[in-house]
């Protein structure tokens, strides 16, 4: 007979082998093509960008009638995440709780998130919140306070961050850089780059790393020009095309420049790769003080335009 002080070590590894348990994910908002991109490339293992590991279970639809792009959307995604996925629908944000493991905050409208976000943290899972994080920097902020004082996990990313040829550029500005890709704005949003141009302006926090000190932002018909630089003496700039364009960069190295590809990936997968990472182990995989930074850039962006292109600080959010 084997004794058991033999078999425990054998024991240890076959259970460091075994699969991790599939997480069960909620959805907060049901008015983002994201949450038809995202239940397609985990449920489905045929897929050749699958990714293994989780599965949507439940949601909450939510919706902004006053926002043509939640309004018009919102029933259609929740149709397809009940007929094609199985997802059970639940009344409140709390409802969600006792049914998953971990939440996607997907409402489209940034404006919802702080609220939303208020109820999602009394669940005490950890929360990806899809962008814009927020629609002002002062929601941006509060976010932040709340998770800090519930010790919830979040981290907010744009899908960009983790396209391979951002990543193959990531470190190598030794001189600085320049993004651009679509700039269309919303209204509704006071930090109106956050609705879109936030995608560029991920891209170009990727690239540079952060220590952004001071912003102007110069705008026209075609597009605005944001200007960032950095305490290590770094120019970081974010060129945005109205009312869409592609996405791209250039790199100034200390001896050559560097350019992304004409043609990019667009996948999610990788992104997706990395909020199941996070769910598991509760390590932002992008810094919160990263996508504060990011957001504190925008506020600064504004306050620029405000004073005509004049140079403002960003503000401090410790």
């Amino acid at each position: 007979m084997i004794s058991l002080s033999r078999m425990l070590p054998v024991l240890a590894l076959a259970t460091l082998l075994l699969p991790a348990q599939e997480l069960k994910l909620g959805i907060i908002g049901t008015d983002t093509s994201h949450v038809s991109a995202f239940p397609a490339i985990l449920h489905d293992a045929s897929r050749a960008d699958h990714v293994p590991g989780a599965r949507i279970v439940a949601a909450y639809k939510g919706g902004s009638a006053d926002l043509p792009s939640s309004a018009d959307r919102v029933d259609k995604f929740a149709e397809e995440l009940k007929t094609k996925h199985n997802v059970r629908f639940v009344d409140h944000i709390a409802d969600l709780c006792p049914l998953v493991d971990a939440l996607l905050l997907e409402s489209v409208d940034g404006r919802k998130h702080l609220s939303q976000f208020r109820e999602a943290v009394r669940c005490g899972k950890p929360v990806f919140i899809d962008k814009p994080l927020a629609a002002s920097w002062k929601d941006a902020l509060e976010i932040a306070r709340i998770a800090r004082q519930a010790n919830v996990p979040w981290f907010s990313t744009s899908s960009l961050r983790y396209q391979q040829w951002v990543m193959d550029l990531a470190g190598k500005a030794d001189r600085g850089a320049i993004t651009w890709g679509p700039g269309p704005t919303e209204k509704t949003h006071e930090l109106d780059l956050g609705w879109y141009a936030i995608h560029p302006i991920e891209v170009l926090f990727t690239i540079m790393g952060p220590g952004c000190e001071r912003v102007s932002r110069v705008s026209s018909a075609s597009g605005e020009v944001l200007t960032g630089f950095w305490k290590d003496g770094r120019i970081g700039s974010v060129r945005t095309l109205v009312p869409y364009g592609d996405y791209g960069a250039a790199v100034f190295g200390e001896k050559s420049t560097l350019q992304s590809p004409s043609k990019a990936d667009s996948s999610y997968a990788p992104m997706l790769t990395s909020i199941l990472r996070f769910f598991r182990d509760k390590q932002p995989p992008v810094p919160n003080d990263v996508t504060m930074e990011i957001f504190a850039f925008m506020e600064a962006a504004n306050q620029s335009r405000a004073k005509n292109g004049a140079l403002a600080n960003l503000p401090s959010w410790k």
